[in-house]
């Protein structure tokens, strides 16, 4: 059994994720500015023909079929382009709330698409300013430029291009607070999804308890109290051999016996709660799992300090869980696992190549699904027949 400490891919995509996300978040406020242009040629069309409908339909049809059906199409595209700016609502409103978050959304559209034509023009500015200082000689009144001109000029462009960056800094967020505050759910109704998630949650860990429980009690069971019970035999017998050389065989058998029994005892208590995730923390105890496997396990292990304690014991048992189904059922050859996150979350992975067909539904594995959701984590099993096996959750720290 192997257990190797490697870097997380994750880390190794870090540069590449983060300007990824440049990229998606640029791409995300050029499109409001576009759609904001839109967005405001809609509004002043829905502003005459709901003037027209409360005047003619004695309030009856506030909102016209063709603005409501406008204002949705134009929100479910906002929404979209928010996932660029890592926001979205909750798709749950009607026309006068889409009404209502496209006027609200329409001017910080406007203000990003400004902010943008400024930092174009900045840029334009500046390679004109380059091309006729260092290029072509086409100098300002004939008189080329001195080096504290140069200087001047370059520290007040990276001031104004450090401006215009934090302002389109501040319309993404802006831009997710509006689509929070108009297309997310209200105060009471988040709420009440959160009360009914901790009752489901609540009757989830009691279940969980329970079936822990049991599989205690068939452990004890199966294992350590027949081992007991053939020791309580074999000494029954030895002290009925009227040979002495039988006598003395049979006490070397249930001496055997003995050690068996402890093993399987420790086996137990092992799965039941690792004494080093208390003392020597999260990763030495999945290294113990890595020793103890009959199949190869790689553990790549990055977090920074020690998470809860509630949320080390529910990423050990996700691991322990999945390496053992992954040992008895699948037939996998190896299994890697891979521990990363931050302060506020953790991830874990395990994967096997195995031969597929888990059931999340399963004991073992439903039993992990309720005891991450009672952290308010999420919990996802992939594996199609033939494999691999992927098992991930994600694991909140606050």
């Amino acid at each position: 059994m192997t257990a190797s400490s490697e870097q997380p891919r994750a880390r190794r995509r870090g540069p590449r994720a983060m300007a990824d996300a440049v990229v998606r978040a640029a791409a995300g406020l050029v499109l409001g500015a576009a759609t904001a242009a839109v967005e405001v040629v809609l509004l002043a069309v829905a502003a005459l023909l709901m003037a027209y409908a409360l005047a003619f339909s004695r309030g009856q049809r506030a909102v016209p079929g063709i603005v409501a059906d406008g204002a949705r199409r134009l929100t479910e595209l906002e929404r979209r382009r928010l996932a660029l700016l890592g926001g979205s609502g909750d798709g749950g409103y009607g026309p006068l709330r889409a009404l209502a978050y496209l006027v609200l959304r329409a001017p910080v559209g406007l203000l990003g698409g400004i902010i943008l034509v400024l930092i174009g023009y900045g840029a334009a500015m500046a390679a004109e300013l380059a091309v006729s200082w260092w290029i072509t000689g086409d100098y300002l009144d004939g008189i080329p430029p001195t080096w504290w001109i140069v200087l001047y000029t370059a520290v007040v462009g990276l001031v104004l291009l450090f401006v215009a960056v934090q302002g389109l800094v501040g319309v993404a967020a802006l831009e997710r607070a509006v689509a929070r505050r108009c297309l997310g759910p209200s105060p009471l109704a988040e709420y009440e999804r959160r009360i009914a998630q901790l009752s489901v949650t609540r009757a989830e860990v009691v279940d969980a308890v329970d079936d822990e429980r049991r599989r205690i009690e068939r452990d004890l069971h199966d294992g350590v109290q027949q081992r007991l019970v053939a020791l309580g035999m074999l000494i029954g017998r030895a002290r009925r051999a009227g040979d002495h050389e039988r006598a003395a065989d049979l006490l070397k058998q249930a001496h055997e016996e003995s050690q068996r029994a402890l093993e399987d005892l420790r086996e137990v208590t092992w799965r039941v709660y690792p004494a080093a995730l208390d003392g020597e923390g999260l990763r030495a105890a999945l290294e113990s799992v890595a020793e103890r496997s009959v199949v190869p396990v790689a553990i790549g292990y990055d977090v920074p300090g020690r998470p809860p304690h509630a949320v080390e014991t529910a990423a050990y048992f996700v691991v322990c869980e999945a390496v053992t189904n992954a040992a008895k059922h699948s037939g996998a050859g190896r299994v890697r696992v891979e521990v990363a996150g931050s302060a506020t979350m953790i991830g874990v992975r395990i994967e096997d190549d195995g031969a597929g067909g888990a059931d999340p539904s399963g004991g073992g594995l439903a039993g992990l699904a309720r005891r991450v959701a009672a952290l308010d984590g999420t919990f996802a099993v992939h594996s199609p027949p033939g494999g691999p096996t992927v098992i991930t959750a994600e694991l909140p720290c606050g």
